[in-house]
């Protein structure tokens, strides 16, 4: 009998290998089999995910992602792009986040979904997004933002006036961004509707206005 999903396991992730004639709904049940079946094997590790084999739709992934979510107790931190290097500094960068969204000082929350049809996101924690935030939403966030997506709409951290947090996303293109009392507005249109290449970038303060930069555990490390 042909194999619907493989799961292929490497150092700090999973490749699912997908078959490209079934439908969709049949690859969901074999998800779902197989990840409740290797629940204990898995076990609560924090992993990267990479899937091949067939094209996929943001909607998809996003089923994939909970699917995996409700058959197993892994935790999907990113899926992975082609670019490896920089999957695995951002994979390094959200083990700080977590050590950080884990101190009794800073909690955290999350939310799983894309802000889209001008929705509005708002939060007095620091807040992880697994999803993106499309054109004319926004998430507003006393704290910090991360979003495991693509970042189109605007966004809002230190709603506390304080200029000492940040903003991180996969794909960093704004409409406006806010950290404190300091504000940033994208002239640049972007081809938001496109998947996205993961470029995560972080935007912080210094010298008295917003920057973009490529993220590392070092910059995160700095606030």
């Amino acid at each position: 009998m042909k194999n619907t999903v493989v799961i292929k396991s490497y150092q700090n992730g999973v490749n699912l290998l997908l078959d490209a004639d079934c439908s969709f709904e049949e690859l969901l049940q074999e998800i779902a089999f197989k990840f409740s079946q290797s629940r204990a094997f898995f076990g609560t590790a924090k992993m990267a995910l990479s899937m091949s084999g067939r094209d996929l739709d943001s909607s998809e992934e996003l089923q994939i992602l909970d699917t995996i979510s409700q058959n197993s107790d892994v935790n999907i931190v990113c899926i992975v792009g082609k670019d490896a290097e920089t999957d695995r500094n951002f994979i390094k960068a959200l083990d700080e986040l977590d050590q950080r969204l884990s101190d009794g000082n800073n909690e955290g929350q999350f939310y799983r979904g894309t802000l889209k049809n001008k929705e509005i996101l708002e939060t007095e924690k620091s807040i992880v997004i697994l999803g993106d935030v499309y054109p004319g939403s926004m998430i507003i966030s006393n704290r910090d933002i991360i979003i495991l997506g693509g970042l189109y709409g605007e966004a809002y951290a230190g709603g506390n006036g304080s200029k000492n947090h940040y903003i991180v996303a996969l794909e960093m293109a704004p409409e406006k961004l806010q950290i404190g009392d300091f504000k940033y507005k994208n002239t640049t249109k972007t081809k938001w509707g496109l998947k996205p290449k993961v470029q995560p970038k972080i935007a912080f303060v210094k010298d008295g206005r917003i920057v973009t930069e490529p993220l590392t555990k070092e910059l995160l490390e700095a606030f």
